[in-house]
């Protein structure tokens, strides 16, 4: 009985691993035949997963969608990835999602054994996730992350509306390939038919994702992988400013603290070069100012002046501040 019961188990998580199985190979992946296989597969249909079968020479089975979701068999790496990635969902940013998480994350926690849970424990205290401004990003729509995973998972080609960065709108047909998160934002790598090329997508500037049902063969991607044919396309776009700053402050020190966004070079002791490429002049500042040292910009121009208004805007801050008591907000009495 335990050996029929291991077996159940092993086939279940077979199952859930692959849309769909061919019978002799998952026959003989379990080291049966394919009259006990069968028999197995009843087993599961008693105990509620909704198996399908098709008959004939290329017969197999899958796992079709039932009215509620069977209990899942994971292994204890996959059981470290769930309640890592329900972590992380708990705090970012798809719309809608942090509560869900945080329901999620509660119940596998609850169950996992002792030696797991000091496993995520001990991840969890030495990540630090990163967080700019809110530490969120563009909000995306679970159901159409769910819709487009869903397509590339299973190689079904996808209609989608799309807003580019100049707010031109366009109806999109297209192969997708994989999600990458990056940064702030969810980027969908897809072969574009009407383009006939490769793209990468922003999740936040996709509406209406709707799979057709048509199935396709991958294509081969022109890139190591997905997240780096979407580094490659961001690094490609046009990057208007492009910022030199002399940072006070050794260059080891100013790699900690801001080095993940710019280039920093030592130029003695005490005092490095900084550089950075970015649209956003006011992302420039803070990023120098998370330094926590004195800096003189070299340019362009336009961060100078961007530098004198943030001054300008901290000197009236902290000398509205010295007028009031601390706490109360109202001038010293």
């Amino acid at each position: 009985m335990a050996n029929t019961s291991a077996r159940t188990l092993r086939l279940l998580s077979l199952l859930q691993t692959h849309r769909y199985w061919p019978g002799t190979e998952l026959a003989d992946r379990l080291g049966v035949s394919p009259r006990t296989l069968r028999r197995d597969v009843d087993r599961l249909r008693e105990l509620g997963y909704p198996v399908e079968a098709n008959r004939g020479v290329d017969g197999g089975y899958q796992l079709a969608a039932g009215a509620a979701l069977p209990p899942l068999v994971i292994d204890d790496e996959e059981a470290v990835a769930l309640v890592l990635g329900l972590q992380a969902a708990a705090q970012n940013a798809v719309e809608g999602m942090a509560e869900s998480s945080v329901r999620a994350l509660a119940k596998v926690v609850r169950v996992m054994p002792a030696r797991l849970r000091r496993r995520v424990e001990a991840l969890h205290e030495v990540t630090v996730p990163v967080r700019w401004g809110d530490g969120e990003g563009p909000a995306v729509d679970p159901s159409a992350l769910t819709t487009v995973a869903l397509a590339c998972r299973n190689e079904e080609r996808l209609r989608f509306g799309y807003r580019a960065a100049d707010g031109t709108r366009s109806e999109r047909h297209a192969e997708p390939h994989r999600l990458v998160p990056l940064g702030r934002r969810w980027y969908l790598v897809a072969y574009d038919l009407d383009r006939a090329d490769w793209r990468s997508f922003r999740l936040d500037r996709l509406s209406s994702p709707e799979a057709t049902g048509d199935r396709f063969r991958p294509r081969e991607l022109p890139a190591a992988d997905a997240a780096a044919f979407v580094s490659a396309g961001l690094e490609n776009l046009p990057r208007p400013h492009l910022v030199e700053v002399l940072v006070d402050a050794p260059a080891d020190t100013v790699r900690q603290r801001i080095g993940r966004w710019c280039r920093v070079e030592e130029l003695d002791g005490a005092r490095c070069r900084v550089e950075l490429t970015t649209d956003d002049l006011n992302w420039a500042v803070t990023a120098v100012g998370m330094a926590e040292a004195d800096f003189q910009v070299v340019g362009p121009p336009e961060m100078v002046e961007k530098a004198r208004e943030w001054g300008a805007r901290l000197s009236r801050a902290a000398r509205a501040g010295a007028g009031t008591r601390p706490g109360t907000g109202s001038p010293p009495g």
